[in-house]
């Protein structure tokens, strides 16, 4: 660059050295020592770009802040809700509560509090309105006025009709796009990711003059809203991280939200190259500046390396690539970020502090915590099922009593316990040298275990695939034992939360989703029976849990044993197998939930019915627009979707 006009050199070299601290001091010399009206505006151009970009982290942390508030309020109004119902179930004084007015009395706390205890979906993140009920509030009695009575349930009406609609518009799940067959999520993650594109363009082409002289302040502003991006896109995929605990959205929840924000930070990288490419185009070259020079000056090599570096990431975290080569996206997907953040940090001294800040969460997420606090080995069984395709990994874990709470503060690992429906990260070293670095996911398949208890345990279905499960299956033909590394448990207890608040559970598997529902109904019925058998008489004035589990053939059911299934009907569990699939057909499952759902707003016209399923995409989005069917005709129900797969 040393052959450019002086003060196009100096605006060249401002940009690349210019900070928020210094910007401004820098921009006064050049703008004195150029006479040049449209050089002056490119000064103003990148000034304003750097003092913009820092008020997206301001709006961010202003989000977190509203979903925070959000999170907790309804955590708060849900165990008050929780304590007023035991209230009323324990003081019945001489007489007890009849069923009608407990009803009567649960209905009517629920329309006074906002009933989004939880976020409506387990992988996903969509909109989540109160619940409506469908009766009065407590306090009416018969010396409430008349009229003030018509007009409160009059307004609480209009307002439960636009409720009910507004949820099952957002539950709703789309067709998958034609042509490329894309699995879409529900209408309200859909408008979330939209949002969060709409921010994206905001801050783009806010006070951005579309013009050829104005191109360096075009591309210069998409390569810092790049680098502002990398914190909060390590942070949605960051295992161990705080928005969990602010928000209740555990990183699989926040997953579609790291997907669609990388694709969106690629894009911006290859609009800033393509920028730079225009401004060597248009000013560089017309002053005796070639194309082979402006590539091999030293800070344009390394921004084409970190641009190559995220493409690469882009195209092997493609949906099909993730599929046939699982084991080769978690290398690539490791390596090529480490390469890219380093490329970065050499490349522009003004993303360093981004970057580093990724590096910070990547290193603790993975070191610290991945590799240190929450990793535990253990020697595990292995059995090969009837159907001779999947592995049932038993282990037994001692469960440590002391410190209990500073490990679950720092982050706790198997031997601390776990909750239904969360999943652990499997190492099995003895496979082959290349799986002694890998970690694949699985949700925990057994009963979670109590306070009191000294050793729970553990169990993972492994159905055999190629890669790492496919390993497994031949390597369990041979031996009965091995060592496993056990790195968890992770995931949210969004699905167990909202049950544990409804008086029906419904809980639809797919296939090897019993893995997230058996857990998922023993958690949630002994939930039922804490909670309600206190008082009552019989099994049947308990509130009611159904198990749904459609299996492909027969002798899938060897996976939980047929004696685990006959317990959970012993205990009151309702438990429905269709005919096997591969003999039968698919089922309705439709018309399954449907008839549950009528039957229990036909016995209780107030009951609270809450359903979360786990299966293959079709059935998870089957159940989801049945529901949303529920929503719009009146029907109190919550529904949480627990997808498997990565």
């Amino acid at each position: 660059m040393a052959d450019l006009p002086g003060s196009l050199r100096d605006i060249l070299a401002f940009s690349l050295r210019a900070t928020t601290a210094d910007t401004l001091v820098i921009s006064q010399d050049i703008s004195t020592n150029s006479s040049n009206p449209s050089r002056s505006k490119l000064v103003e151009g990148i000034l304003f770009s750097r003092q913009f970009i820092l008020s997206y982290q301001v709006v961010l942390l202003a989000l977190l802040l509203v979903f925070t508030i959000r999170n907790w309020t309804n955590r708060l109004r849900a165990r008050k809700r929780q304590k007023q119902l035991q209230y009323l179930k324990g003081n019945t004084g001489e007489a007890r509560l009849s069923d009608s007015s407990l009803a009567d009395a649960k209905a009517g706390i629920s329309l006074a509090e906002d009933s989004g205890e939880v976020p409506s979906s387990g992988s996903t993140i969509q909109g989540n309105f109160p619940s409506p009920k469908h009766s009065v509030m407590i306090g009416e009695s018969e010396q409430t006025p008349l009229l003030f009575k018509s007009e409160t349930s009059f307004r609480d009406s209009i307002w439960l009709q636009f409720n009910q609609k507004g949820r099952s518009v957002l539950l709703y799940q789309p067709r998958p796009i034609p042509l490329i067959n894309k699995t879409l999520p529900s209408n309200g993650t859909n408008l979330l990711v939209l949002a969060l594109l709409g921010l994206q363009v905001f801050y783009v082409f806010y006070r951005m003059p579309l013009s050829v002289p104005m191109l360096f302040v075009f591309a210069d502003r998409t390569s810092l809203l790049f680098v502002a991006n990398l914190p909060l896109l390590y942070l949605f995929a960051a295992k161990n991280q705080p928005i969990k605990f602010l928000t209740g959205y555990s990183y699989e929840s926040l997953n579609i939200l790291h997907r669609r924000l990388g694709e969106v930070m690629c894009l911006l990288a290859l609009i800033h190259s393509a920028g730079m490419v225009g401004v060597w185009y248009s000013i560089l070259r017309p002053v005796g500046l070639g194309l082979a020079q402006f590539l091999l000056i030293k800070i344009i090599l390394l921004g084409i390396g970190a641009l190559v570096a995220y493409e690469l990431l882009y195209f092997t975290s493609l949906g099909s690539f993730r599929q046939r080569w699982y084991e080769l996206f978690l290398v690539l997907h490791v390596s090529l970020q480490i390469v890219a953040l380093v490329l970065l940090w050499f490349h522009h001294h003004g993303s360093r502090p981004y970057v580093g800040i990724a590096l910070a969460i990547f290193l603790v997420d993975r070191l610290v915590y991945r590799m240190g606090l929450k990793v535990e080995s253990l020697e595990a069984s292995l059995e090969v099922t009837q159907d001779h395709g999947t592995v049932l990994l038993r282990t037994l874990i001692p469960l440590e009593q002391k410190h209990r709470f500073l490990k679950r503060l720092v982050g706790k690992g198997v031997t601390k316990g776990w909750t239904a429906t969360e999943h652990i990260f499997l190492t099995v070293p003895a496979l082959s040298r290349k799986h002694v670095i890998q970690a694949h996911p699985f949700t925990i398949a057994s009963k979670a275990p109590q306070i009191a208890d000294l050793k729970a345990e553990l169990n993972l279905i492994v159905r055999a695939q190629d890669g790492f499960s496919g390993d497994l299956l031949r390597y369990a033909r041979s031996h009965t034992s091995v060592k496993v590394r056990l790195d968890g448990p992770y995931g949210s207890q969004n699905g167990l939360h909202m049950l544990e608040q409804c008086d029906i559970s419904i809980v639809v598997a797919g296939g090897s989703g019993i893995a997230v529902a058996l857990p998922l109904v023993w958690a949630a019925h002994r939930s039922h029976c804490v909670n309600d058998l206190e008082i009552c008489e019989d099994m049947k004035s308990a509130p009611r849990t159904i198990l749904i589990w459609v299996v492909r053939e027969e002798s899938h059911t060897s996976w939980v044993g047929l004696s685990e299934i006959q317990d959970l009907r012993d205990s009151g569990v309702e438990v429905i197998i269709p005919p096997p699939t591969a003999a039968y057909g698919k089922p309705d499952v439709s018309r399954l939930i449907e008839s549950c759902v009528v039957s229990a707003a036909t016995s209780n016209g107030h009951a609270r019915i809450g359903l979360v399923c786990s299966g293959p995409d079709g059935m998870n989005r089957e159940v989801r627009n049945s529901c949303a069917s529920f929503l719009a005709g009146g029907y109190d129900i919550d529904v949480e979707i627990e997808k498997f797969g990565w």
